[in-house]
């Protein structure tokens, strides 16, 4: 459970656990062929993948490697997408990782910027890290904007499962001033 945002909030968001009762409407997200233009990776059909992401982030908790969250309009109760914090290896280094997706009718909101601060600031208040990244595609300038947004810069350039990617990089503000 640790990493997990479960029962926080922002001003537009709720944060809870990821559902199978949410599959309708997150299989859409994989039939978008949009979500997947910044992403190599072998395709199934948009059911398979879904599943597959739903095991994937079950086993995240069970191996207390983060997740995502389901978010969840405030005021329409509608699942806009998934955000969280997920532990990750890159260039062989365990890191802590912002991540984000939505649905595209959600996109140009506002909602991955807000989700991701909120994850960000959980992360330090928690202790969970000194620093954290957003393993974003050199080519999704939207996610991009998402993690300048957030505070983060890039710290560099890699590949990550067969995609060139940056990472962009935030550390705890805190923990400079400890110094």
């Amino acid at each position: 459970m640790k990493y997990l945002l479960h029962n926080q909030q922002t001003e537009r968001l709720l944060f809870r656990s990821i559902q199978q009762s949410d599959f309708n409407t997150w299989v859409e997200f994989f039939k978008d062929p949009r979500t997947s233009q910044h992403w190599v990776e072998t395709r199934s059909t948009p059911e398979s993948q879904c599943s597959q992401w739903y095991e994937k982030q079950w086993l995240r908790d069970k191996e207390d490697r983060g997740g995502m969250n389901a978010l969840l309009e405030k005021s329409t109760g509608l699942l806009v997408g998934h955000a969280g914090l997920l532990v990750q290896e890159v260039d062989d280094q365990k890191e802590l990782e912002v991540a984000y997706s939505l649905l595209p009718q959600f996109w140009n909101q506002g909602y991955a910027s807000e989700a991701a601060q909120k994850c960000k600031n959980i992360a330090f208040e928690m202790g969970y890290a000194s620093s954290l990244i957003s393993i974003i595609s050199l080519s999704n300038l939207p996610s991009q904007r998402v993690a300048i947004k957030n505070g983060m810069m890039i710290d560099k350039q890699t590949e990550y499962r067969g995609n060139p990617v940056y990472i962009f990089r935030v550390r705890n503000p805190a923990d400079s001033k400890k110094t």
